[in-house]
């Protein structure tokens, strides 16, 4: 255990903290669990930072970094989706819920057949996860009134669903060759 993988760790353990602190019956609550969900939000970013400069990536850290993302991402946007109601919020959530369960089954897939370089990162994701972080946090430090800091919170929202719509379509784009009808059987 090194210092990146305890802070993969610690972003899911902040997960229930964070929904918690959702749920609270105080003035409050929102501002603590959006403190608790920007935390979180940057061990992503610091542990693989951290990993990559003190070179201590691990398999561990491989499986479980994605995975801890994957779940801070979703329990927000299923938080935010009950609590606002609307389609502003619901269908966005909706299409980043969506495609990270459709490019996860992707790389797996890819994995399975020896391509997964085919599906890696790239600086389009880190656009489309800095836009949902940002507006994640908006959202969650605010009660589901209209406001400018909600709608802005809502647009950075749905620039986040386009660049996650474009970005699967780049995935998808590079496995074709593997899942056309015409890809070499194995």
């Amino acid at each position: 255990m090194n210092i990146p993988n305890l802070l993969t760790v610690l972003r899911v353990i902040l997960i229930p903290i964070f929904v918690l602190m959702f749920y609270l019956p105080f003035s409050w609550s929102y501002w603590a669990a959006s403190a608790v969900f920007s935390v979180a939000a940057v061990t992503d970013w610091l542990d693989g930072y951290l990993a990559r400069r003190w070179e201590q990536s691990t398999p561990f850290g491989a499986f479980l970094d994605p995975v801890a993302d994957k779940l801070l991402v979703a329990v927000a946007l299923v938080l935010l989706a009950a609590e606002h109601g609307n389609l502003w919020l619901t269908l966005p959530a909706t299409i980043i819920i969506g495609r990270e369960i459709v490019v996860s089954a992707l790389r797996e897939w890819m994995a399975e057949i020896g391509a997964r370089a085919h599906v890696a990162v790239s600086n389009l994701g880190k656009w489309k996860t800095a836009a949902q972080m940002a507006a994640l946090v908006i959202l969650l430090g605010n009660p589901p009134h209209f406001t400018l800091w909600v709608l802005g919170g809502y647009l950075l929202l749905i620039v986040a669903a386009v660049l996650t719509l474009w970005s699967m379509v780049h995935y998808l784009m590079a496995a074709w060759p593997h899942l056309s009808p015409t890809a070499e059987k194995k």
